[in-house]
């Protein structure tokens, strides 16, 4: 029998391709997932859907990619669908039946009952863009519910993209990603950095719960300083390959062999003089046999006015970067992402537009979800209050007692960075000082009232209840007396591995009192 592998996959879901990366609990490296009839590589899924109705029959990956010249393929086949989800400006494809949520439902289920079982998916890391990051993250908590898997985390797309390479936090970034059907540049700061915590993945489930709506630990987008992109990419070089040689086209399985040869003449092991036969087909059974270099390939590419496009592109995108005050210098990297970037003439014409800059080349079409991974392990430390703690303070104007939150419902623990309260004496001469922790209540009460003999809620939900923990308060003596309306105690609240609250304390000439621990949370 063969041996689980218990870890995280991530999935890095693409308008042209998506990605599939394991990483075993105990393992360093990564693995690309494989899937028969599915993948076109290891890892590497053509994200495209073919559905027939009313038969139902759903194919996915390369099982659709084959499908795409059969009959009535402008209704049952579809790709090009996430960039439309959580995307309310652009165009649907009106003839599809499905329409892109539903589209990438359907991908997205049909996939994941098909992950090899040698897999133990303990927690899933998914990926958004961050252009309509909030419609797409809708989207997923949606989708999540669905998912037999404990935990579930977001990361965005160009902050996965910088931690695949191991760029610092904080850095501005410039990516260019050419896929299959789009080119995509920004120009984005990625959070953290200067003081400020490290971006870490955003839960969305934990221990098989939906904390979506509740979590503290939100995911810190990276922040968009410009954007700009077109509907070009990879299968439009694919196709002006094709016309080259072939004009009037009417076979699409001549435009994989040209992405194929593409792919091949992309490698930098290859020189520019050296030719390789591609064998296209012209009639049903006829093939006319050509030749295709790095040179033609270049000449095609600057034909079709590629590079002037990019050009143009890259002008809109630097223009619009001054604008919010950020020039070519403050970049620290251009990440280059997607199949596209790996053509040696688009690498080259990078360099010389932006040459002060480094230039990282990833895996082009693996780094965003391998970033993805690396983003997780902040999560995994990390669980979720599921009731809000608060200490019981006297108030002098109103002479009475209430609840002031110190760790609220929905935060993280163990606590990375201790809470503060500065205490003052309610009375002169005070010395001692109780300690006193309440809970609130796991469940907020919702009353009931009749209208016409209908019930319905009230508008006004009551608040939620602080009960006071059974146990002795504990009691704080001063070395010196203290004066009314004076500070005269800190304290510092955190939460540890054990779900245990401690405190410390200090006095006003911050010597330290003592540390306490006040009880364990559960």
């Amino acid at each position: 029998m063969e041996k689980k592998l218990s870890g995280t996959l991530a999935i890095d879901l693409g308008n042209t391709n998506t990605v599939l990366a394991f990483q075993g609990q105990n393992d360093i490296n990564s693995v690309l997932v494989e899937i028969p009839n599915i993948t076109s590589c290891p890892g590497v899924i053509p994200t495209a859907v073919w559905y027939e109705e009313p038969s139902r029959i759903l194919k996915i990956g390369m099982s659709a990619l084959k499908m795409k010249d059969n009959s009535n393929s402008d209704l049952f086949f579809h790709s090009n669908f996430k960039r439309l989800i959580g995307n309310p400006f652009e165009k649907l494809n009106q003839k599809n039946i499905l329409k892109p949520a539903e589209c990438g439902n359907k991908f997205f289920k049909y996939l994941w009952e098909n992950i090899p079982q040698k897999y133990e998916v303990k927690r899933l890391v998914l990926t958004a863009p961050i252009d309509t990051y909030k419609g797409y993250r809708e989207w997923l908590i949606n989708l999540c519910e669905e998912i037999s898997v404990d935990e579930i985390a977001l990361a965005d797309e160009p902050t996965a993209a910088s931690l695949g390479i191991k760029l610092p936090f904080g850095s501005k970034i410039m990516t260019l990603d050419i896929g299959g059907s789009t080119i995509d540049m920004n120009i984005v700061k990625i959070e953290g950095g200067e003081g400020k915590s490290s971006p870490i993945a955003e839960l969305l489930k934990f221990k098989g719960k939906d904390v979506s709506s509740i979590s503290k630990q939100k995911i810190k987008c990276a922040e968009i300083i410009s954007k700009t992109g077109s509907k070009i990419g990879g299968k439009d070089i694919d196709q002006w390959i094709v016309d080259y040689f072939v004009p009037d086209n009417e076979y699409s399985i001549n435009l994989m062999k040209a992405e194929e040869i593409k792919c091949k003449l992309s490698s930098s092991l290859i020189k520019n003089e050296n030719k390789y036969p591609i064998k296209f087909l012209i009639e049903k059974n006829q093939e006319k046999e050509v030749y295709l270099s790095k040179e033609i390939l270049e000449e095609i590419i600057i034909e079709n006015n590629l590079l002037n496009h990019l050009n143009s592109l890259l002008k809109d995108l630097l223009n619009e970067a001054r604008g919010k005050f950020c020039t070519i210098e403050d970049l620290d990297a251009i990440i280059l992402v997607g199949g596209g970037t790996q053509i040696p003439l688009i690498k080259e014409w990078i360099e010389k537009k932006i040459s002060k800059v480094e230039i990282k080349s990833p895996p082009p079409v693996e780094a965003i979800a391998l970033g993805a991974l690396a983003m997780t392990p902040g999560v995994k430390i990390k669980d979720i209050l599921n009731k809000g703690l608060s200490i019981r303070l006297f108030n002098r104007r109103e002479q009475k007692h209430f609840w002031y939150p110190i760790f609220c419902k929905g935060q993280t623990w163990p606590t990375e960075n201790p809470f503060k309260l500065i205490l003052q004496a309610s009375k002169n001469n005070q010395k001692i000082f109780e300690i006193i922790i309440g809970e609130t209540k796991k469940e907020r009460e919702y009353d009931v009232i009749f209208e016409n003999g209908l019930p319905k809620l009230s508008e006004v939900q009551s608040v939620e209840e602080t009960i006071k923990w059974n146990q002795k308060p504990l009691k704080i003596e001063l070395n010196n007396k203290s004066n009314l309306g004076k500070d005269n105690l800190t304290l510092f609240f955190k939460i540890n591995k054990k779900a245990d609250l401690l405190v410390k304390c200090f006095d006003i000439k911050n010597d330290l009192l003592g540390e306490y621990n006040l009880g364990n949370i559960f």
